[in-house]
């Protein structure tokens, strides 16, 4: 009678059992998730908006700032830095 305790089943078993707990929940969470979406449909409409805005404006200010060090860049008659020399070493010297 007390090696039924220690017998842990057939692995396979154990293994389908486990896999089918997770198809459940999994399963149940994506329908909970459907069913939040359709109620709430105006809030996540408004948060996918707020993303796309922020990303926009994001992309904006990236634009203005290579514009900008560009226009640096063209204005300066030295290059792009100031008081910036390039050393190489001549080996024939």
């Amino acid at each position: 009678m007390m090696f039924r305790f220690f017998y842990q089943g057939d692995p396979m078993r154990e293994a389908g059992k486990s896999l089918a707990k997770g198809a459940l929940l999994l399963g149940l969470f994506l329908i909970g998730f459907g069913m939040l979406v359709f109620v709430l449909r105006d809030l996540f409409a408004f948060v996918a908006a707020a993303v796309f805005f922020m990303a926009g404006f994001s992309a904006i200010g990236y634009a203005i700032r290579i514009f900008w060090a560009t226009r640096r860049m063209n204005k300066s008659e030295d290059g792009y830095r100031d008081n910036v020399q390039i050393h190489t070493h001549d080996p024939f010297e």
